[in-house]
């Protein structure tokens, strides 16, 4: 009996481990997970201007297609600068044909304007000779009172020296007082030769600026008539490049005045702001009547027809995890609807890397937590023609990790 009751448990164990195989096969080759959302575009719709609201076209949660009218703003202001641009317009077009008018040649005869500006030329060439030459003389003096200042600096350093050494003679009644004054007297005039001599210096120093400054002003002549005397020398073709470079500056002022023109074209098309998707309006503030400015957010358009899942998968469970795989995605909503989809790719970090406050594993007490990381699925192609999905919806994708990726 006892024989008997253990080939019964026997063969039960084999029923069931044949049973469990296609179970555990199942789940095997499927990775599941519940932080996962819808995600989607959130496009911001501001204005390029600022203006005041006139009327507003959309209400919140309406959807709207790509190129409809949302906001207008009052063009008032900006009609008034395109007017003013093209009658700027209008003014520089008029110079321009005024100064292309000018061109033609004139002639000019400047024969005797360059015979007295040459004449000029060498009385200015003349004249920084004789400056320079007085200059160099003013350096010479300037350098003989510097030679003679040293040596009368050397001689009274000298009779300093022999006046210290005859007071102590004095004071010990080693020479007489008539010798100590005459050492006293010659002491004296050494120190007013240093004095002369550094007047002399200064003098001469200020000969020799003031020849610096002649020859400067003479070098300035010389170089005034030079100009004065290349300008006489210019012929009527020279005229005519001068006057044609004022007509191509005319040109180019229109030019100016035409860009000026086409951005105020343009700030009176930004006074109707357009959806630049289709999608759904939502965070709607924009009212009439209100003042807003450039980049201020007035609404947000969430394209419906482009969402996708984002799930955040343990890093556990992406060892078998390839881009392309399907997955079957249920959604909390709508009573657990399913959709069909498949991996699109895999985040290069994980959710807490990106975080505001990352880990800092390094410090403190490391305790070693399973990461997520963030995985994006796509869904297939007519999977939400009805527009029920809506980012931030909670939903649960099931990785097939078996199927195949030949297709995506």
């Amino acid at each position: 009996r006892t024989g008997r009751v253990r080939l019964v448990l026997l063969a039960l164990l084999v029923v069931a481990a044949i049973a469990a195989f296609p179970i555990y096969s199942y789940y095997a080759a499927r990775e599941s997970t519940d932080d996962a959302q819808v995600d989607g575009h959130v496009v911001p719709i501001s204005p390029r201007i600022s203006g005041t609201i006139v009327s507003v076209l959309v209400n919140d949660n309406q959807e709207v297609t790509a190129g409809q009218e949302l906001v207008k703003l009052d063009p008032a202001d900006y009609l008034a600068q395109l007017a003013q641009a093209k009658a700027d317009v209008a003014d520089a077009r008029a110079s321009t044909t005024e100064a292309f008018s000018n061109v033609p040649i004139t002639g000019v005869n400047t024969r005797s304007s360059i015979r007295t500006t040459e004449s000029e030329v060498i009385q200015a060439k003349a004249g920084v000779v004789a400056a320079d030459q007085q200059l160099n003389a003013a350096k010479a003096r300037l350098e003989y009172a510097k030679s003679r200042l040293v040596q009368a600096q050397a001689n009274n350093t000298k009779a300093q020296r022999d006046l210290a050494r005859y007071k102590e003679l004095v004071d010990k009644d080693e020479i007489s007082k008539q010798q100590y004054d005459a050492a006293v007297a010659q002491a004296e005039a050494n120190q007013a030769d240093v004095a002369s001599a550094q007047a002399s210096v200064v003098e001469a120093q200020h000969n020799v600026d003031s020849g610096n400054a002649t020859l400067a002003q003479a070098e300035a002549r010389l170089g005034s008539a030079d100009v004065t005397a290349q300008q006489s020398r210019q012929t009527a073709p020279d005229q005519q490049a001068a006057i044609a470079a004022r007509a191509k500056s005319s040109e180019a002022k229109v030019q100016e005045k035409q860009a000026a023109l086409d951005m105020a074209e343009l700030n009176v098309k930004y006074t109707i702001l357009y959806a630049p998707v289709s999608g759904a309006v939502t965070k709607k503030s924009a009212e009439p009547g209100q003042r807003v400015q450039p980049g201020e957010d007035l609404m947000v358009l969430v394209p419906l027809d482009d969402v996708w899942v984002t799930a955040n998968f343990k890093e556990t469970q992406l060892k078998k995890m390839r881009a392309g795989q399907k997955v079957e995605i249920e959604v909390d909503a709508y009573g657990g609807r399913k959709y069909e989809g498949h991996i699109d790719s895999i985040a290069a970090v994980s959710g807490s890397k990106t975080s505001l406050l990352p880990p800092e594993n390094a410090t403190g007490n490391y305790v070693k937590v399973v990461q997520r990381v963030p995985v994006k699925i796509v869904l297939e192609k007519g999977q939400n023609k009805d527009h029920l999905l809506r980012p931030g919806m909670s939903v649960s994708p099931v990785v097939l990790l078996n199927s195949s990726t030949d297709s995506h």
